[in-house]
């Protein structure tokens, strides 16, 4: 039985690397030449779940992260143990995928926060000079300079 922290490990690497592959710019053009979502090969590398199996299906024996024992012998056993072993690898993996995805998320909604706290602190600027231009203006008094365009 393989330990915990191997199969940790390697499931948190069939997650990235299938995260990779399925979303990132860099593999953008080989999705683009098997169809991407349009066709049924693009589709199986522009889906992290699809590629997650075949990532788990060649690291699965390379890292010796067997998870699943069986009790059937010879080949079909070491077959069988290969392949639910890679689906335990995928599952663990979907699962990292979800609790990526919250923190991601939830990265997202900081920056966004901030954005709008950035453009409410511009916008209460540009405010505040309009209306000291107009006080000035009404004053008599020389105008201060114009806002900063906001482009």
């Amino acid at each position: 039985m393989v330990d915990v922290f191997r199969l940790l490990a390697v499931s948190a690497v069939v997650m990235g690397a299938s995260q990779t592959i399925a979303r990132e710019r860099i593999f953008a053009p080989f999705r683009e030449r098997l169809g991407g979502r349009d066709t049924w090969w693009g589709y199986l590398v522009s889906c992290p779940y699809c590629v997650s199996h075949y990532v788990a299906f060649l690291l699965v024996p390379l890292t010796g992260t067997y998870g699943v024992d069986v009790v059937v012998g010879g080949w079909p056993g070491l077959v069988l143990r290969w392949f639910l072993s890679s689906l335990l690898v995928t599952v663990v993996a979907a699962f990292f995928r979800v609790l990526f995805w919250f923190v991601d998320e939830s990265q997202g909604l900081v920056r966004r926060r901030q954005k709008t706290e950035d453009e409410e602190t511009a916008t209460r600027r540009l405010v505040r000079r309009r209306v000291e231009r107009k006080v000035a203006a009404e004053d008599g008094g020389p105008l201060p300079p114009p806002p900063p365009s906001p482009h």
